[in-house]
This record gives C-alpha cells, structure tokens and sequence, in this order.
C-alpha cells in the first residue's frame, strides 16, 4: 500500500508566490509540500521580466503590500546572494512631454506621502542617470527601491530555501473536504495529499482551483509580450519605463495596449515590454503588440533600432477586476487560503504576499490589514450589484 502523504499546508502552484507561501510557511514551522501540474516557474513566472516595483503603485493597500515585499525581498537579496541575480538597480520613469511630467510629478508627491522614495529629475540630468537615454525627454522620477530577479532562478532558490516536498507533474483534480465542509487537502492525478490547509498560488489558473472548491474566484488571463535582444554591454543601468505605463496597468480595457519598458539584466540581454490584452489564453504571435514594443523601446533608447531581438515569449496575467490580488483565508472553504491575481506585480508582491498568509497558517496576526484582499469580495460585489 502507499505510504499516505499528509502535512500541513498544500501549497498549489510553484511559481514565484507559491514559492514565496512555502518559503515563510516553513519558517513558521509548517511542514509544507509544494504541488504543480508543471515544472517549477512553469506558468506567469517563467514569462515574466521579474520586475520588484513600487514605482508604479498608488497609495493604497497594493503600495502597502510593495513595501513590504521590497523590504523582504533586499533580505533575501543577500541571503541568496547572486543566485537570483537580485538587483536593486532603481527605476527610472520619464516623461516625453511637459504636461505628462506635470502629471508624474504628482503621482510621485502622493507615493512620497505613503513611503516611497521617488525623486525628480530634471532634463538635463537624466542621461546622468541613463547616458542612451533619448534626447528631449521633459524629465522624470528616480524610484531606487525599484528592483530586478532573473524570476525562474528566484523561484527555484526560494522553493530550495523552504525545504518543502516538491510535486511538481502532479495536477490538482479536487479539494478533499472533511464531513464539516473543511479542507482536508488536494486530491490529484497521482494521489492525495492530506492537510488541514490549502493554499491557492495557482496564479492564472487559481479561479479554477478555487472552483474545485466550489467557491468563485473571477481570475482572468490577461496576455503580455516580451522582447529579448541579443546579450549586450550593460548599457540601461535601470528599469526605464514612459509614464503611461501606470495608467496602461490600471487600465480596465480588453484592447492591445502598450507602453514602453526596457531594462537590462545581469545575464546581457535587454527585455521591452510591456503590453496587455485580454484574448484568454491565446499564446499566438501578436506582430501589431511585437512592434509596438519594439518601436516604443527604440524611442525611449534609439541605439535599440541596431540591436538584434532574439526572441519574443507571451504569458498570462492573473487579472482581477479591482486590480489587487486575492491573499488570505476563504471563510466560505474553512482552511482553504487564496494567493493569487496579481496581474503583472507577482513576481514583486511574493514575498509580503507569503509572509502574510504564513502569519495567519501559524495563526499569528498579519503585519497588513488583509481585508482589501478579501477572495469573497467579488461574491459581494455580485449579491449587491456591483456596489462593494
């Protein structure tokens, strides 16, 4: 007979969050397995740049939960050492035109107010700051929190870091319950594993493991292209990105829309993104996203438009309708935990994400209020009529 496999937390996924949940999971003393119907980083962490940002936050619980992860994620930056290529390189915002930078300017006074270090350039320092840098840029913000994983590679230190079990090929097909209603694991293609709690960090894909549980999460994948160009001198010494960027990330629209982000890695390459769409999950070439990419990059840094691009690679975005993600306990599945929809902030928002649902696993109080990220909000939202 096979040896019954029980710990005390499933942690669905092994991607960046679901690494990051196991991580200080462990450290609190559960005994954690970790299960993916893939390898490890094999979702929306693998096709992600591994952008750790509080530049493009507002003030609110989404910023709250950025610095927080910035302050954890410099910690595991020297505990790991290069192994995951942290670098805690800044961003740099620009403005093309003087009303966008007005608008800029006090984006960044209210980001100040919340704790954020961001600093004006004026337009004659900029190319200090980015010597390639385009000329007659109107000027910018400096955020030196802004910082860069290689994702894959952080994912996979962290998982070895937590000790957990591994499951990676096994696919979950069902929520085990007790008699009460309650979690009692996962039940997947390969066997079950028994816990009194599970944790959905199934990125893209947790509105269907939450459905498994018969609870509604409305998760939805939003499409993103990046350009990968051939290696080159570190030329773009930060994470360089145009100021409608943050409105293209709060943007609500299912339409093609891009805006240019361009930063250098420790590896060579430079990576352009970013564009969004709502089209499920197609994975086929967008020439008009790949272009426009392209096209925006060169005119933020024009020696771009003679380098070579390699490669371009999708993935999907965990996309809630109100933009935060879902951290914290389902009361409508007791011992069921949500960690997912982060859209495009995941790789940075782990490890405050982790940290809080470890406290509440060990049954300590969160350092964030966890209401604004609430899983049953949007079953609120539909029982009032949209009004939450």
């Amino acid at each position: 007979m096979a040896k019954r496999l029980t710990c005390d937390v499933v942690v669905v996924g092994a991607g960046m969050v679901g690494a990051a949940c196991a991580l200080y999971a462990a450290r609190a003393g559960l005994d954690v397995r970790v299960v993916d119907r893939g390898p490890v980083a094999g979702g929306t962490t693998g096709a992600g740049e591994g952008n750790l940002l509080v530049s493009d936050k507002e003030p609110g619980p989404e910023l709250e939960l950025a610095l927080l992860s910035a302050r954890l994620w410099a910690r595991l930056g020297d505990e790991l050492g290069p192994q995951a290529e942290y670098e805690p390189k800044g961003g740099l915002v620009v403005a093309s035109a003087p009303e966008t930078l007005t608008a800029l300017q006090a984006f960044a006074d209210a980001q100040r107010t919340a704790g954020v270090a961001a600093d004006p350039v004026t337009a004659d320092r900029l190319r200090e700051l980015e010597p390639h840098l385009a000329t007659g840029m109107a000027g910018g913000v400096h955020y030196p929190q802004d910082a860069q994983v290689m994702p894959a590679l952080a994912a996979a230190h962290l998982l070895r870091a937590s000790g957990a079990r591994l499951l990676t090929g096994w696919t979950v097909t069902g929520i085990l319950r007790t008699a009460a209603g309650g979690v009692a694991g996962v039940r997947t293609d390969r066997g079950d594993v028994h816990a009194p709690a599970v944790v959905n960090a199934a990125g893209t894909w947790g509105g269907g493991i939450a459905a498994l549980a018969g609870v509604r999460l409305p998760v939805l994948p939003r499409r993103g292209f990046v350009l990968v160009t051939e290696p080159l001198p570190r030329m773009i010494r930060h994470k360089v990105y145009a100021a409608d960027y943050v409105a293209d990330v709060a943007s609500d629209s299912a339409s093609l829309r891009t805006s240019p982000v361009v930063e250098g890695t420790a590896a060579g390459p430079v990576l352009i993104g970013a564009s969004r769409e709502r089209v499920g999950f197609d994975r086929s070439l967008s020439l008009p996203a790949v272009r426009a990419l392209a096209a925006g990059a060169i005119g933020l840094f024009p020696f771009l438009e003679r380098v070579r691009a390699l490669r371009t690679y999708a993935g999907f975005r965990p996309y809630l309708p109100d933009h935060l993600p879902a951290i914290g306990p389902d009361p409508r599945v007791p011992g069921l935990f949500h960690a997912c929809g982060h859209e495009g902030a995941g790789i940075g928002l782990a490890t405050g994400t982790g940290q809080l649902i470890a406290r509440v696993l060990a049954g300590r109080t969160p350092e964030l209020d966890l209401t604004p990220f609430r899983p049953e909000r949007f079953e609120q939202a539909d029982t009032d009529g949209g009004d939450t």
